[in-house]
């Protein structure tokens, strides 16, 4: 009598296994809190999707908002190539023109309050007016944001270099003095803020050091503001007083464990620049070719 050998399926064990989205360990995706960070759930895909698994990638997360202003300001260059500018005056080479500026969402009291462009206090974070502008600012992000994500992790992060960009530009634009304006500085010095806001409120010798450091930061941005004309200086203080609130209403990592509610920050902030941008970019398209 022939012998019945059962068959056994095996489920593979990469299906059954994933990335914890907080710590980068490898776990069961069924277990209802990781071993090793205690976040809970973390197979949900509430919590394991390619957001948030960008959003735990310090590196990929910098190297993202980087390219992003470098694919923003190749297009105004190209939008206008026209009238970009191309002298030997480093601070105006390839400078794009004003027009492709203003089409692609520059900001400032003329933008909002009489074009109703309100929503360029978004756009105007991702412009920059020179090569010059765009390499100092890009520069700068790779020196201050591993520090802010380390401190307050990868979705705070962008929730303060996003939303304290916004409050900067919005602060700017009461003076009633700056007319047009753009620039990631807001954006970077609200992360200023925030570091600022971490080491005063942590103390001991660490936070003295960080503060001290980026108190030298800020004291060299306003004093370049006033050195330079057409600085936008109520920008960078409105991003570093924003980026201070933000930090205290977030919390820090070593106060407030990362949870739902900054991912969910995150991801609107994310969402909220990809359409005012496309938003942008569509529109601008859509003049230039209807109003030529």
């Amino acid at each position: 009598m022939p012998t019945l050998t059962p068959q056994v399926t095996m489920s593979s064990p990469k299906k059954n296994s994933l990335l914890c989205p907080n710590c980068r360990r490898l776990i069961s995706r069924h277990e209802p809190k990781c071993p090793y960070c205690g976040l809970s759930h973390p197979g949900s895909p509430l919590k394991n999707n390619p957001l948030t698994v960008l959003l735990n990638k310090p590196e990929g997360l910098i190297s993202l908002i980087v390219y992003v202003n470098v694919a923003i300001y190749i297009l105004s260059l190209l939008l206008d190539f026209g009238h970009s500018g191309l002298t030997a005056n480093p601070m105006r080479f390839l400078s794009p023109s004003n027009r492709s500026l203003l089409l692609l969402g520059s900001t400032g009291t003329i933008p909002v309050f009489e074009y109703g462009r309100w929503w360029s206090v978004i756009s105007a974070n991702f412009l920059h007016g020179s090569l010059l502008h765009i390499i100092f600012n890009m520069m700068a992000i790779r020196q201050i944001g591993p520090l802010v994500i380390n401190e307050y992790g990868p979705a705070r992060m962008l929730t303060i270099y996003i939303m304290g960009g916004v409050m900067g530009f919005i602060i700017s634009c009461f003076p009633g003095n700056v007319h047009f304006t753009i620039g990631a500085s807001a954006a970077l010095c609200s992360l200023i803020g925030a570091t600022l806001y971490y080491g005063k409120s942590r103390g001991g010798i660490y936070g003295q050091n960080i503060y001290s450091q980026v108190s030298g930061w800020a004291v060299s941005i306003f004093i370049f503001g006033f050195l330079v004309p057409g600085i936008n200086n109520w920008g960078h203080g409105g991003g570093m007083a924003a980026g201070a609130l933000l930090g205290f209403l977030l919390g820090y990592r070593e106060r407030r464990k990362d949870n739902l509610t900054h991912t969910l920050l995150a991801a609107f902030c994310i969402g909220a620049s990809v359409l005012t941008m496309l938003w942008a970019i569509g529109t601008a398209f859509y003049l230039l070719l209807n109003y030529q």
